[in-house]
């Protein structure tokens, strides 16, 4: 997409957040700062919601206001956790947390290979959480993507939270509740965030795109708020692909480009498997472009192309494209265009293919 994404260039404020109920229970928060467990499916828009109430709860949010992704934060190496521009500070250098890993002068520097990722989140949400709010009596710690919070570091989160509860607001965000201990949800007000209604969906895409200056159909908005199945922030990045793509929002431009995005979101998990050496798997997603969407051999290698281009970069962009040019001599010769994609595929798993 080209330009700002516009699930963060149209930010809800808290009153326009779509569901009321939501709305009274941030209101109250407001009113009466304390811990959030704020909990729904995927793309209810739970964080858009939080960063509404912290916008609300701060006179300067952008300080007073931190998040960390539990999922992604776990996702990175060590060596990445260490020297993210997030997290340096904390990891980094003399502090209480790394002299109890020190036994000597010829081990200063033990500690950095023996912390556990476990060790470095709770170090940096402790860190984080006893700086002083740089305005008004408290800032807000956003946990979000929690549900993969083991145990041992939720009872670590407990007593952080208790012993920062007078300057520091925690809001845990995640899909799942019950993973969380008892603890933790008795010191935290919940606040449900359910899956929007088709309607609400709708009226929250008729708004941007208005906003936006797109043309539009009430049926083109109709329809992909129902492709979304209560994914808002999926529905409005279909909406601004559509947009981008065809200048408008209508039935037939957003069939057309959804179709797209699903066909490449299908590539794109044919590849993984390839690479991964799945090849029963990519080869059944194949078929199923083949047989049962009934794409030609050529339309499938286009849209691999198209996929390795945002996929790949230098001479690993360069070598799919050689693979592919000779694919799509085999292809031009009309034979079995399951075979030669396949071929294809096969190589695309073999790293050592030059």
């Amino acid at each position: 997409m080209s330009g700002p994404l516009w699930t963060a260039r149209h930010a809800p404020a808290l009153t326009d957040l779509p569901q009321p109920e939501v709305r009274r229970s941030m209101e109250r928060a407001l009113a009466e700062p304390m811990n959030l467990v704020v909990h729904g499916p995927t793309g209810a828009g739970k964080t858009a919601a939080v960063r509404a109430f912290t916008r609300e709860a701060h006179e300067n949010p952008d300080a007073d206001r931190t998040e960390i992704n539990v999922a992604d934060f776990f996702d990175l190496t060590k060596s990445e956790i260490r020297e993210d521009p997030r997290f340096a500070p904390f990891l980094q250098g003399e502090t209480e947390f790394s002299k109890r890993y020190r036994r000597g002068s010829d081990q200063r520097n033990k500690y950095k290979r023996e912390w556990s990722k476990r060790e470095m989140l709770g170090h940096v949400v402790t860190e984080m959480a006893g700086y002083a709010p740089s305005s008004g009596a408290f800032k807000t710690l956003v946990l979000d993507n929690a549900e993969g919070m083991r145990e041992d570091f939720q009872q670590s989160l407990r007593r952080t939270m208790e012993q920062y509860h007078e300057t520091t607001q925690f809001v845990i965000v995640t899909r799942r509740p019950s993973a969380l201990i008892a603890p933790i949800r008795s010191r935290c007000f919940p606040v449900p965030v359910r899956a929007p209604t088709t309607d609400e969906i709708v009226t929250v895409l008729a708004g941007i795109a208005e906003r936006e200056g797109v043309p539009y159909e009430e049926t083109g908005i109709e329809f992909i708020a129902g492709a979304a199945s209560g994914d808002l922030r999926d529905a409005i990045l279909s909406a601004q692909t559509t947009a981008e793509s065809a200048g408008e929002i209508t039935r037939e431009t957003a069939y057309e480009t959804l179709s797209e995005v699903a066909t490449d979101e299908r590539v794109e998990g044919m590849l993984d498997d390839a690479e991964a050496g799945a090849f029963t798997d990519a080869r059944s997603t194949l078929d199923d472009l083949l047989v049962d969407e009934g794409y030609s051999g050529g339309e499938v290698l286009e849209t691999i192309l198209s996929v390795a281009r945002s996929r790949y970069a230098g001479e690993e962009l360069a070598r799919v494209h050689r693979l592919a040019g000779e694919i799509d001599m085999d292809l031009q010769e009309g034979t079995d265009d399951r075979l030669h994609l396949s071929h294809l595929l096969a190589r695309l798993g073999d790293r050592r293919d030059s």
